[in-house]
């Protein structure tokens, strides 16, 4: 998956768990930028009677780098409240939700935003509405028009929506888990005498019908850049999990089982998908949530050679000779690295760059000097479609396609010219399209689909 559930402690508290982050130039707002973070993996629409919610007790960052050094330059926080009208019911909601402000939504969930720039944090808002869950035809009647009320204005034209929203990310689990045993691959059985795993078929998008909670931003671009008369178009964007370092729990109290305190520790981050999940291993999972982009260099064997390229000789043998060869090699994988840690320098792709510097960083590059595709195409730079991944990244952008045909070596070609990509390196993918995601993407923001309800989930 993008970063659900990608490493060991943070599966295991999913309010903190950052599952993906997007950055691109909004297509129908152009001068501004849209920065989503999602958190909460996995949502069950039906999951009641304690329906999905923010942490009261995490701390939710956005970071942008706007002068390549892998350090924060602005920061958007975002801290949670939840209150509860009657503690005597056990019921989320005691009526039809038809406004966010309806008196018959019992627990309900307030936030405050900060910009914070230079040592200066600066209060955007405070007791924003989150729109409920999205419960069913009778709680929430019409989802819309809630979540279109939690769409707030802040200072300098900012827009923010923080709440439920349909999983956009689409992936074949079932198959990647079981040792890279991609349906659609036996197709290419007969072209390269690759072994056969199962029988020939589509993708399974596994988060199908399931829902995330998202904080979404939509901000003029130039707030976002370095100041200066001409300053870099390309900024860095990831985004961070924190929570409080000490925890003392207390089964007497009447109004929670724990109290928080000490300095906010990171413990989870998010910036280029897929990172975490395949390129860092096991034992250093753990610490990878814990560290900031400036310190990637300590990782950086990882996606020099990266051990996905090595394991896709294995599970599909005789497929992958050149790629065989080139790990066999040892040769660094440039291409990776670019890709991931530094951005694309210019000179490599005609008319593109969104190189940040030499500093080994994973972050999301976003080039917001590219103007939105008329054509979108969701292979992205892949695909010739200089507006989307890995040029930020966009809500239907393939990354899991991408990511998967650059560690088969499609993109080495990049840094050296000689390399021949093995023919399958074009065609491996899961199954799977931005079509595979049931609830629709919005054309506007917050742009991921209405969330599934509960009521109507077909699980």
């Amino acid at each position: 998956m993008s970063s659900h559930r990608e490493a060991p402690e943070i599966s295991r508290d999913p309010a903190a768990d950052s599952t993906d982050v997007y950055a691109f130039v909004s297509p129908d707002a152009p001068d501004t930028t849209t920065l989503i973070a999602n958190y909460i993996p996995l949502q069950e629409p039906s999951g009641g009677p304690n329906f999905y919610e923010f942490g009261w007790d995490v701390l939710y960052d956005i970071h942008i780098d706007n002068n390549g050094d892998g350090e924060a330059d602005i920061t958007y926080q975002f801290k949670f409240h939840v209150h509860v009208r009657d503690p005597d019911t056990f019921l989320y909601n005691v009526g039809p939700i038809t406004s966010i402000d309806s008196t018959n939504w019992n627990r309900y969930q307030t936030y405050s935003v900060h910009r914070i720039e230079g040592g200066k944090t600066t209060v955007l808002a405070d007791g924003l509405m989150v729109p409920p869950c999205n419960i069913g035809p009778l709680s929430t009647p019409n989802f819309a028009n809630l979540a279109s009320e939690a769409i707030h204005t802040l200072p300098g034209g900012i827009k923010v929506y923080a709440g439920q929203r349909a999983e956009g990310f689409y992936v074949d689990l079932g198959s990647i888990f079981d040792l890279g045993n991609l349906r659609p691959f036996e197709q290419l059985h007969a072209k390269y005498g690759m072994h056969i795993f199962s029988k020939s078929a589509p993708g399974v998008n596994a988060t199908n019908h399931l829902n995330v909670h998202s904080i979404a931003l939509q901000v003029p671009t130039a707030q976002l850049l370095a100041s200066g008369s001409k300053p870099n178009p390309t900024i860095g964007v990831w985004t961070t999990a924190s929570r409080q370092k000490t925890r003392i729990y207390d089964g007497n109290k009447t109004t929670g089982m724990s109290v928080d305190s000490g300095p906010w520790v990171q413990v989870s981050r998010l910036g280029n998908p897929l990172v975490n999940e395949v390129l860092i291993p096991m034992g250093k999972k753990d610490l990878w949530n814990t560290k900031p982009p400036m310190d990637d260099k300590e990782f950086v064997s990882y996606f020099a050679q990266p051990g996905l390229s090595a394991l896709l000789n294995d599970l599909y043998p005789g497929v992958f000779p050149h790629l065989a060869a080139l790990v066999k090699s040892k040769k660094a994988r440039a291409d990776i690295e670019a890709i991931l840690l530094t951005g694309i320098p210019s000179g490599i792709i005609d008319g593109f760059s969104n190189y940040t510097g030499a500093t080994l960083a994973d972050m999301l590059r976003l080039n917001t000097s590219i103007q939105p595709s008329k054509n979108p195409n969701i292979l992205g730079v892949l695909g010739g479609d200089l507006a989307g991944y890995p040029n930020g990244r966009r809500v239907f952008d393939d990354v899991v396609t991408i990511e998967l045909r650059a560690l088969a070596g499609l993109t080495y070609p990049l840094i050296d010219p000689s390399y021949k990509p093995d023919a399958a390196a074009s065609e491996v993918d899961d199954g799977l399209t931005n079509k595979s995601v049931k609830a629709p993407y919005l054309n506007a923001f917050p742009y991921l689909g209405t969330p599934y309800s509960g009521f109507y989930n077909p699980a």
